[in-house]
């Protein structure tokens, strides 16, 4: 009998567990641990930020899901990795801490066998100051955090059909952020339902971003091939905002955030202050705080985790210069090269180096959108890293490795515009490789066959649709597994 732990069951987590339990034999544990008690369609907090989606609608309850599927469930954060085990007893275990209200502190330990880290991102409103709800920013990054959203907005909206002009302001908190798209979502959302509302001419909407030109993303961009032309993806966004009537402005560091006021660094190196009475700021991620100790004891973090606290797995971390990455040195199997029966998977794993080129402002501060692993790369990342496992476990070591490197991996998203039953619209984009490969398609990296983007009515509909497809899979319903990730 073989145990596999799994840590964190957003989007890759609970993906493998399900793989798991689905092509393991009963003999076999799957295990869960997660602080949470509600799975959470991140995807959709968008709409729940303004008010067009509850709670309800973009959650559910674990723990029904876990036992209907035989997976065991432990509400519990993650907070020792001990690959060695103990002196006396080399058996490889977790220690947890209980977050359920009656339990919450208590620690145990949990064996395993193999184990997935998929603990996801920290959400690091601390790096800078005044940033989050618990300071002077708005977020859409939990389904709590959307509600509070909602209700600034509804306020808002109310303020300014009393006849009150607003400004707001949406975007990234911070220079190294990613999930830039999340924001561009939320954005074109907010702008919708003020539009709705008929107080439009009264709102101002500015766009702030780490992004060196709308379209990053995050990817450096895409080339997209147009009626015989190929255009950069800066282009299909700038005309999305000036069509809006969304302001931008790129290339930022949020130094701090103040009641009312933002203070920001832009690539010149000059100072700026905007105010604003509404804004809701992404933070930079960070890995998850758990530590690793070696059999007799000794911190191995910085062995097993990267600075930023993801974990490090076959990819090349070696320093280099921009022009030297490669998309060869980008993980494929997602395997720790320190314990073989480790791996990590979606956000939790710590990419190699930037997809977009990092830059400095001319004061040294980094601005360099962090790699997406979000979503589609989330789950497909977390199948394959399961079905490895499931080899392990069923052919030792004539087991097959399964391999998804984002240098070898498409990717789709479909970017909110508007939620609206007959006007609404969303940006469709598809690109491949995630990661771009400059020797297998010279010139602009990526296959632009393959390399699209449009926005309708279309795209809206095809949203709503993964909407309840994805939660549908998600809650295991029948032929889950026949929706792709």
């Amino acid at each position: 009998m073989a145990r596999v732990v799994v840590l964190g069951a957003g989007v890759a987590g609970h993906t493998a567990a399900l793989i798991l339990r689905r092509k393991l034999g009963r003999a076999h544990d799957v295990v869960v641990v997660t602080p949470n008690r509600l799975w959470n369609w991140i995807p959709s907090n968008i709409w729940v930020g303004v008010g067009l989606r509850t709670k309800d609608d973009v959650t559910f309850e674990l723990a029904p899901v876990y036992h209907r599927a035989g997976i065991r469930y432990e509400q519990a954060l993650a907070a020792e990795l001990h690959p060695e085990g103990d002196v006396g007893d080399a058996t490889p275990y977790v220690l947890i801490e209980r977050t359920e209200p009656d339990r919450r502190g208590v620690r145990e330990k949990i064996t395993y066998d193999y184990l997935i880290n998929a603990t996801g991102p920290k959400l690091n409103f601390g790096a800078t100051p005044g940033l989050g709800p618990e300071g002077n920013s708005l977020s859409v990054c939990t389904v709590a955090h959307a509600e509070q959203t909602a209700a600034a907005l509804a306020g808002a909206i109310a303020s300014m059909k009393d006849g009150a002009s607003l400004t707001f302001l949406v975007g990234t908190g911070h220079g190294t952020c990613t999930c830039q798209g999340a924001a561009f979502e939320y954005a074109f959302n907010l702008e919708f339902e003020i539009r709705r509302a008929g107080v439009r001419d009264r709102a101002r909407i500015i766009f702030i971003t780490n992004e060196a030109e709308l379209g990053d993303f995050g990817v450096d961009g895409m080339q997209l091939r147009v009626g015989g032309y190929v255009i950069p993806g800066k282009i299909f966004a700038e005309s999305l905002f000036a069509e809006r009537g969304v302001e931008w402005i790129v290339g930022t560091h949020v130094r701090k955030v103040e009641p009312g006021r933002v203070e920001y660094e832009t690539l010149d190196g000059e100072l700026h202050e905007l105010p604003f009475d509404f804004a809701m700021l992404l933070p930079p991620f960070r890995g998850a705080d758990l530590k690793a100790f070696d059999g007799a004891g000794r911190d191995i973090s910085a062995e097993v985790f990267a600075p930023s606290g993801f974990m490090k797995v076959d990819g090349d971390y070696q320093p280099k210069p921009y022009e030297e990455w490669r998309a060869e040195d980008w993980p494929k199997t997602y395997r720790s090269p320190k314990y073989a029966n480790v791996f990590a998977a979606g956000i939790a794993f710590a990419p190699p180096h930037a997809i977009s080129r990092p830059r400095t402002t001319k004061n040294g501060t980094p601005v360099a959108p962090a790699p997406p692993r979000t979503g589609m790369p989330s789950g497909v990342i977390g199948r394959t890293v399961a079905l490895t496992v499931v080899e392990l476990i069923e052919h030792g070591s004539a087991a097959r490795i399964h391999e998804a490197s984002l240098a070898n991996m498409g990717a789709a998203c479909v970017a909110s515009a508007g939620a609206g039953f007959w006007n609404g619209t969303a940006a469709s984009m598809t690109m491949f490789p995630v990661v771009p490969d400059y020797e297998r398609y010279p010139g602009y990296g990526r296959d632009l066959g393959h390399t699209t983007g449009e926005i309708g009515s279309a795209g809206h509909w095809i949203k709503e649709i993964l909407h309840h497809l994805f939660i549908y899979k998600a809650r295991a319903r029948p032929g889950w597994w026949l929706i792709p990730e």
